[in-house]
């Protein structure tokens, strides 16, 4: 577990949360949750493998290392995408750590464990997640824009398995960025 009281950001509680936003932003992740205060990240890969990320100080566990190094390089490039983080780095040789530094400076050592009991059916469809969001933008009195925006995302959750790639990212990016 991390020591809260010793960090700069007067949010700090919210890095797990900042973390599962950046995995949700990457392609190689279904879904990912954590909640403030928290030192658990739990997600799942589009394989429908659940992993957990701890919080930890930044000093490795003793963990076996994991045969699978190209997992948590994809943490770390998504990780490192997000806004907050400036330093996201799989540690080497060991499979299973990332180190990660805040811009407020805060640096965390994320330890990879297998969830056995993560089920693919826990985090929403991404086209859940888009009729979600068109459903968001619908409830108070829309713009036209909004409504305009709210079709769309619609007809791509009800089509997404004949769309291609990046209209179905471009898509969950419109649908992260409405339901902020």
């Amino acid at each position: 577990m991390y020591d809260r009281d010793k960090s700069p950001l007067l949010d700090a509680d919210h890095d797990p949360v900042r973390i599962a936003d950046a995995l949700r932003n990457s392609p190689h992740i279904l879904g990912a949750h954590a909640e403030p205060g928290q030192d658990r990240v739990s997600f799942t890969t589009l394989a429908g493998n659940g992993f957990d990320l701890t919080l930890q100080d930044a000093e490795p566990t003793t963990d076996d290392v994991l045969p699978a190094p190209a997992l948590t390089e994809a943490l770390a490039a998504a990780i490192l995408n997000h806004p907050d983080f400036y330093v996201a780095t799989p540690d080497s040789p060991r499979e299973d750590t990332i180190t990660v530094q805040t811009r407020g400076g805060v640096r965390y050592l994320l330890a990879l464990d297998v969830d056995p009991d993560a089920n693919a059916d826990d985090y929403p469809a991404p086209a859940e997640e888009l009729s979600y969001a068109a459903d968001r933008l619908l409830t108070s009195n829309p713009s036209d824009a909004e409504r305009a925006t709210a079709g769309l995302l619609a007809y791509v959750a009800a089509t997404w398995e004949k769309q291609d790639l990046p209209l179905r990212q471009h898509a969950q990016a419109v649908a992260r960025f409405v339901t902020r």
